[in-house]
């Protein structure tokens, strides 16, 4: 008996302490459901995250001019390819309303290679969203439902990050 409650305080307080050093990251206890989440391709392409239920999502929402959006994306970018989170699809939203060219420049000046940009449609998912600031990072299940955000930049390289993150795919 002591055994079981010494292994469920500790398997307990380990997963409890995976990401809570990372103090920027909201758990939401209650998922939550949107109806629509559209936006555009370089082509101007309708994308929905609908077509990738079964996938976990991650949305993140920046801006060239954003200072800690280009400090984050290069972990970002290694994140989509990292080994043990093979259903992770990363979809990167500029929110400006910034040229393909600008937003082209500075995925190249950045060597953003393993992920495409995306385009808010006029802010729309900033509202839907109730976005504060960029960058913010949503993260939606296999489900489709939002399950936690992180508000400000994060380094996605973090490794308990990655190990909490490896809990959903």
């Amino acid at each position: 008996m002591r055994f079981l409650i010494l292994f469920i305080f500790l398997t307990t307080n380990v997963f409890a302490s995976d990401v809570s050093e990372i103090k920027n990251i909201v758990i939401h206890k209650e998922r939550k459901i949107y109806d629509n989440v559209i936006f555009f391709d370089k082509k101007d392409q309708k994308i929905n995250i609908k077509e990738f239920n079964g996938n976990l999502l991650l949305l993140n929402f920046w801006a060239t001019w954003c200072e800690p959006c280009k400090q984050e994306m290069p972990s970002l970018d290694r994140l989509q390819i990292n080994q043990n989170l093979s259903n992770l699809k990363i979809f990167a939203i500029n929110i400006s309303q910034e040229s393909i060219k600008k937003v082209d420049d500075f995925f190249a000046g950045l060597n953003i290679k393993n992920f495409d940009p995306y385009f808010d449609a006029p802010t729309t998912l900033a509202k839907t969203f109730s976005l504060r600031g960029v960058p913010t990072s949503i993260l939606f299940d296999k489900n489709g439902e939002e399950f936690a955000r992180i508000i400000g930049s994060i380094n996605f390289d973090d490794k308990k990050f990655i190990d909490w993150l490896k809990t959903y795919n």
